[in-house]
């Protein structure tokens, strides 16, 4: 859930404006053009433009007096049949390479060094468009006013406010009443005077606050609406009392962020964020408090990211039950490196008084865990993360402590860091990764949850996703090599070995009877969902390919297919019962050979994947997983081993539940914010 405020678009509509002004002679703001004809090539909207000279008094059949130029009330694109639509993106067309500031309007006038634009006021500079009703600028004060209706079209951005003043000489303004629409993709793109709009698309100028129809963004909140009464601008200060930002393009109140005592630091090429105390607002009934705390946006460093800092979460393992805990404000490190800390209380184990996640001292690292009496600092926890870039690579390294009592340091701490880029190989984009894990839990079906006490290696790995005549298809293919220390196969003796391991997988959703929607756009009328639902019968089908091989020459491999119905019913519009989902997929393997390591060892060669959703009502929504192990030769014949229920409240622009997995005795909170475009 990413949010970026482009704030700084602002000034620098105000900077062209300004500069315009200051350029142009004093008789004269600037010599107008218009269009000779207007034509379709191609699909494409074309105007042919002729500049008209600015010793010409007559133009569309108005005279100037008193240095006044007079221009007829009916807009300029009207007399060509042409829409303003059209008009505007061959407008922004044009001028998109072009160094000259522009001003048309219905009326400009100039007395005494005061430039007056009045009327259907358009202004723009290589794509970028302001309008207003009236422009005021002295040129002797270098103070700018706007009134009315006023619009930046910058870039990807869209700002609105009521009215605008700003003083050059102090760099002090302010904007009133003020709302946008933002993209969170463009932030330092848009702010860069000399970028390229050569790929842009033009029909972003276009947007409005307040959407009929949008789409769903898999990727993220990339768009978002906000609302300040007032915008102090105070040189690079950006201030404002209250922030109101929002996902849901449609309504604006199925969920709001408001940010309190928002300032906005700019500098070269980053900003930098800070406020105090903010409400997370759902559906105007249920208010959450968290902190933002300080942010700092970057082309390559951290994203601004609205998250919960608070998190309430169970870990049977690790923290003995249920914990709290809340996040701290990133720490900069570096240019390049933030550091993040979450301290934990581990409400169930301070309770109890007693604790059930460590050895006994002395005990083999791969001995059963005992129960003993807690001390202080047992209480507590810490997850830390630090996230950065070295050259073209990021770099992620996530630590966890489960105990401050030093004496189990070593036992309480799980670590993981990975270090990854893209690369180009093969003709084709892959992902390039160096990874440590030190004491890594892993689940591995019914031999159940194992560790990696230590390892590191290298994976190359890709993954395409198509669709062709209506079939999706995600393949994905991995190549790896490491090293590695783990709990024996047979044995709870501690083995080392090299590992070097092929993956291949191919996914495909093949329609049946499917009723497949016409477009992904929604309107207001799709309360409960993001995007329309693909009702009906499809079948699912994966194949799997896996070879390993160890340093001892032990090797594995299984060759493993599945493909199994999944039913869709209801379009979760109505009230009660409007949707229900069941998917069953049965998977077989064929294997050969074993693992050194109990973690990775192949079991389980036939399973059933069982998928169950329905929609209760409103927006409560049951979800459930599981894995049934149908093996005849396992143990665990007959028993579900991987499972995980939910109960959620599931809206258009978000979606909040509770889960439980009781296999591995951990559960939580989620929460996630839908984007739209």
């Amino acid at each position: 859930m990413n949010i970026t405020l482009k704030i700084r678009n602002c000034k620098k509509a105000i900077f062209f404006v300004a500069t315009l002004i200051n350029l142009s002679p004093p008789s004269i703001s600037l010599a107008f053009e218009n269009f000779k004809s207007f034509k379709k090539i191609e699909g494409k909207n074309k105007i042919n433009w002729t500049k008209i000279d600015k010793d010409i008094v007559n133009f569309n059949n108005s005279r100037v007096v008193n240095s006044e130029y007079k221009v007829k009330s009916t807009p300029f694109y009207k007399g060509l049949n042409l829409s303003e639509k059209d008009y505007l993106i061959a407008l922004a067309d044009k001028e998109i390479n072009k160094e000259e500031i522009e001003i048309q309007s219905q009326k400009q006038s100039e007395v005494k060094n005061v430039l007056y634009a009045e009327g259907d006021v358009l202004v723009t500079f290589k794509g970028n468009i302001l309008r207003a009703d009236i422009l005021i600028y002295d040129k002797n004060k270098k103070y700018i006013t706007g009134k009315g209706n006023i619009s930046f079209h910058i870039g990807n951005q869209v700002l609105k406010s009521e009215e605008i003043e700003y003083d050059f000489i102090a760099k002090k303004g302010k904007l009133l009443k003020v709302k946008g629409l933002l993209s969170t993709e463009n932030l330092l793109d848009d702010l860069n005077p000399n970028l390229d709009y050569s790929d842009r698309k033009k029909d972003v100028i276009l947007k409005q606050i307040k959407k009929r129809k949008v789409k769903y963004t898999p990727k993220g909140v990339k768009n978002w609406v906000f609302f300040t009464d007032e915008l102090e601008i105070d040189d690079d200060i950006w201030k404002a009392e209250k922030a109101i930002f929002t996902n849901d393009l449609l309504e604006l109140n199925q969920s709001k962020i408001v940010i309190n005592s928002l300032k906005i630091i700019t500098k070269n090429e980053e900003l930098r964020f800070k406020s105090s105390v903010n409400y997370l607002i759902l559906d105007e009934k249920l208010t959450i408090p968290f902190w933002f705390g300080d942010r700092t946006l970057t082309k390559s460093g951290e994203s601004l990211v609205f998250k919960n800092r608070w998190n309430l979460g169970f870990d049977n393992v690790d923290k003995d039950g249920l914990f709290i805990g809340r996040k701290l404000n990133s720490v900069n490190l570096s240019d390049n490196f933030i550091l993040d800390l979450e301290p934990q209380f581990l409400i169930q184990r301070t309770v109890q008084g007693y604790t059930k996640s460590f050895l006994k001292k002395g005990d083999s690292i791969t001995a059963d865990k005992v129960k003993r009496d807690t001390t202080f600092l047992d209480y507590f926890a810490l997850n830390s993360q630090i996230k950065g870039n070295i050259k073209n690579w990021n770099l992620m390294i996530h630590k966890k402590l489960n105990s401050f009592d030093s004496e189990e340091l070593l036992e309480a701490s799980r670590i993981k860091a990975d270090l990854r880029k893209e690369i180009t190989f093969l003709n084709s984009k892959w992902d390039k990764s160096f990874y440590g894990v030190y004491r890594d839990r892993v689940w591995n079906g019914s031999i159940g949850e194992a560790e990696i006490y230590g390892g590191y290696g290298s994976k190359l790995e890709k993954q395409n996703t198509w669709e062709i005549n209506g079939i999706s298809k995600t393949e994905k293919f991995s190549i790896g090599l490491g090293n590695f220390t783990g709990e024996a196969l047979n044995s709870k003796n501690l083995v080392t070995s090299l590992k070097g391991n092929l993956y291949y997988s191919l996914d495909q959703n093949l329609p049946i009877f499917v009723d497949i929607p016409s477009n992904k756009f929604i309107d207001n009328s799709f309360n409960f969902i993001y995007e329309p639902i693909k009702k009906g019968l499809s079948l699912n089908t994966n194949i799997k390919l896996f070879y390993s091989i160890y340093e001892s020459g032990n090797h594995q491999e299984y060759i493993g297919f599945g493909a199994g119905p999944e039913f869709i019913l209801g379009n979760f519009k109505k009230k009660y019962f409007d949707y229900t989902r069941i998917s069953l997929f049965p998977f077989y393997k064929i294997k050969g050979g074993d693992s050194m390591f109990k973690f990775d060892q192949i079991d389980n060669q036939f399973t059933l994947d069982i998928a169950f959703d329905q929609q209760l009502f409103g927006p409560v929504l049951l979800k459930t997983t599981s894995t049934l192990n149908l093996d005849g030769d396992s143990k665990d014949y007959g028993h579900f081993i991987n499972s995980k229920i939910s109960l959620n409240w599931k809206k258009r622009s978000y979606e909040i539940g509770i889960f439980y997995q009781p296999r591995n005795e951990s559960g939580g909170v989620n929460f996630t914010l839908f984007g739209f475009e």
